[in-house]
């Protein structure tokens, strides 16, 4: 490959196995001496939309050129390869890496009444990449850690502990947000009770995912139970929750996903497509009970949610 453009046609397995690609292709490329590379778009379905997203180098190469094209294009560039044709690209890109800049997370609280400084925090990152408005990913994630505390004030419900609301900065770029607060706010992950993050979208509610010990998942089973008028009342657990949160995964401290029916997630992600046509009106409010039911009543157990 050296002194080659190399083309990634890598085929979809899954978010997590796919992205691999984007993040590290150039880096890898630039080792075997490649100029520029081109990389499959991480979606498993297309109409002739590229999706950007975050990508890693190391010190180590050469800074090559790096894109992403349409899975269309990318099939298109291997149907002529395998015919034997030459292939010439020419690319001519704008991006740039700019120098850093001040930004901050945006944090606002109902007090509790009974343990203050006990605390059940809800999340979702304000930031976007350039391309769509970010409606998805994660407006949809922001509104509803928003709305929930606006909700609950308009109610006048009070609960035993705090409900903090954080929406994070420049999740995108490596969850620089989180790892800032959690670096200044260290001394507070002994008073957090639940961590919980949307980020995968605010489609059709289903429920909550799940990160904790077994007694944890007993009590959020529970919860849930609750939303039974929208039928959102599933479980799953897994131990991979959020993104943001996840700088918090070996504190013990229990984490909770909205869980709903984004099967079409990877369709509009990072692309311009992720506009304010994916949200619908109705999901959202049903995104925002559930989101807000359950911080509240995690937040007015009588007793805290067990911890590792």
């Amino acid at each position: 490959v050296s002194g080659k453009i190399v083309v990634f046609n890598e085929d979809w397995v899954s978010y997590g196995e796919t992205v691999k690609y984007r993040d590290y292709a150039a880096a890898n490329a630039a080792s075997y001496g490649a100029v520029a590379t081109l990389v499959r778009s991480v979606t498993p379905f297309s109409l002739n939309t590229p999706h950007t997203g975050w990508q890693d180098y190391n010190n180590s190469v050469t800074k090559i050129p790096t894109a992403c094209i349409t899975p269309e294009d990318a099939h298109m560039l291997h149907r002529m390869y395998k015919r034997g044709a030459k292939l010439l690209i020419n690319i001519k890109m704008g991006a740039q890496h700019l120098s850093d800049s001040v930004s901050r997370n945006t944090v606002a609280e109902l007090k509790g009444i009974l343990s203050p400084d006990k605390v059940v925090l809800v999340s979702g990152h304000l930031d976007s990449w350039d391309v769509g408005t970010g409606a998805m990913d994660d407006g949809g994630g922001a509104f509803i850690s928003w709305g929930a505390l606006a909700l609950l004030r308009k109610l006048n419900f009070k609960s035993r502990r705090t409900i903090r609301s954080v929406l994070w900065t420049a999740e995108e770029i490596g969850l620089v947000g989180a790892f800032a607060y959690a670096k200044r706010h260290r001394d507070e992950n002994q008073k957090f009770t639940l961590l919980m993050e949307s980020d995968e979208g605010t489609f059709n509610p289903l429920g909550i995912e799940f990160g904790g010990t077994d007694q944890a998942a007993c009590v959020i089973q529970e919860i849930v139970k609750l939303l039974h008028p929208i039928n959102a009342t599933n479980l799953e657990r897994s131990d991979n929750i959020g993104s943001d949160i996840m700088v918090w995964a070996n504190e013990g401290i229990p984490r909770a996903s909205l869980l709903n029916e984004n099967g079409k997630y990877f369709w509009y992600h990072h692309s311009d497509a992720d506009t304010m046509d994916v949200e619908d009106s109705e999901n959202l409010d049903k995104c925002l009970a559930v989101w807000t039911a359950v911080a509240y009543v995690a937040a007015d157990l009588s007793i805290d949610i067990p911890r590792k």
